[in-house]
């Protein structure tokens, strides 16, 4: 059975001082709202958060009793492993109608403690607590010296993931970073310092924030309200808990999740349209472009000059302002699903990539640790 995103939303955004589950309701009316479909109509929860229960307390906070669930804590790529579970419960008959939600607040509380206590016997504790890392920054950073060293980039080609989602931003009322002006190649440099190679230019926001898709059977959805956005293929890896069993930095799981999700697409990266990967830091943006296939190993950092992927570039990327500038409330797979949704319904105003018929969406979890790609096209 193929199946499609019928209604997608954001929470409000940036500093709310509501609470977890007010800004999850937010998105969840709305992205119903926009589907046409009514919470009697669910059937399906996918959600996670701090609570191990994240799915229970959400059924309950609605007044719902689903028939299908998920909880799967996976980071910033849970969001899309949600899409194939749902697409498979959805498949197998579990269920009719899922909503894929998530919210934080961040900022507002201001912590990005996501809970839990390390196990003083995991390799992690043994290996690399001792030496105090900030976590998870050091550890894209450590990959970042990486890259820098083995290919001979330069910061500058660093800096300018940064640049360019600024560049969206800006077209984007919804950002937090919207009206602040432009960021250059020397605001990224000239940064404080957070963790080398990495200043806090290269590094995602803290904000409170949220969102919510509609998954459903494609028949259906070409009943509702909304142009329906069908799931065509997806993908996932998990590769590494700690930076000490990660074979090779510079290899990240998208190389296989979007492997995956291309086959079973039957597409290839040529034939994507406009792409949103998870930018917690300037470096998992060039990773996620190598893994994925749009360039060789070492390439990413030329293939992001010239403003390219700028607006108005060949290769639109992160078109709503990315994590680095628009929103990033602890967790943002979901949010890439969002803007993906809409660059194919052709809704982004000023930011509108023309023609878009195939996106691409892939979330990152950990230290690079959890990857999910998902590829998703309009309803010829």
């Amino acid at each position: 059975m193929t199946v499609a995103i019928a209604g997608a939303a954001e929470s409000d955004l940036g500093v709310t001082d509501a609470s977890i589950l007010r800004l999850q309701a937010q998105a969840i009316t709305r992205a119903l709202d926009d589907a046409g479909l009514a919470l009697a109509d669910v059937d399906g929860i996918a959600t996670t958060g701090v609570s191990r229960f994240s799915a229970t307390q959400m059924a309950d906070y609605l007044g719902i009793q689903p028939s299908w669930t998920d909880s799967t804590f996976a980071g910033g790529a849970a969001f899309e492993m949600f899409v194939a579970r749902a697409a498979q419960a959805i498949d197998a008959g579990q269920c009719e109608t899922v909503l894929i939600t998530f919210a934080s607040n961040q900022r507002s509380a201001r912590s990005r403690t996501l809970g839990g206590v390390t196990d003083a016997h995991t390799p992690e504790a043994v290996f690399e607590a001792p030496y105090a890392p900030l976590y998870p920054i050091s550890y894209y950073a450590m990959a970042a010296q990486r890259y820098l060293h083995v290919y001979g980039a330069k910061r500058e080609q660093l800096a300018e993931v940064a640049v360019a989602a600024r560049e969206w931003a800006l077209l984007n009322p919804k950002a937090f970073r919207y009206g602040k002006g432009p960021l250059t190649t020397e605001d990224v440099l000239d940064a404080p310092m957070i963790s080398t190679p990495l200043t806090a230019a290269d590094c995602c926001l803290v904000t409170d924030g949220g969102g919510a898709v509609v998954v459903t059977s494609l028949d259906r959805a070409r009943d509702l309200r909304r142009p329906p956005v069908i799931v065509l293929g997806y993908g996932e890896s998990t590769t590494n808990t700690s930076m000490t069993s990660a074979d090779d930095l510079l290899r990240p799981g998208s190389s296989d999740s979007g492997r995956r999700a291309f086959a079973m697409a039957g597409l290839d990266p040529s034939d994507v349209d406009v792409t949103e990967v998870y930018d917690s830091f300037t470096i998992t943006v060039l990773l996620t472009l190598e893994g994925l296939g749009f360039c060789a190993p070492g390439e990413a950092a030329s293939f992001v000059e010239g403003a390219r992927i700028r607006p108005g570039g060949d290769f639109p990327l992160n078109t709503n302002g990315g994590g680095l500038s628009y929103c990033h409330p602890g967790q943002y797979g979901l949010l890439l699903l969002i803007e993906a949704v809409r660059q194919l319904r052709g809704e982004s105003g000023d930011r509108q990539v023309p023609d878009a018929e195939i996106a691409l969406a892939h979330g990152t979890g950990g230290i690079l640790s959890s990857h999910a790609t998902v590829l998703l096209g309009v309803d010829r």
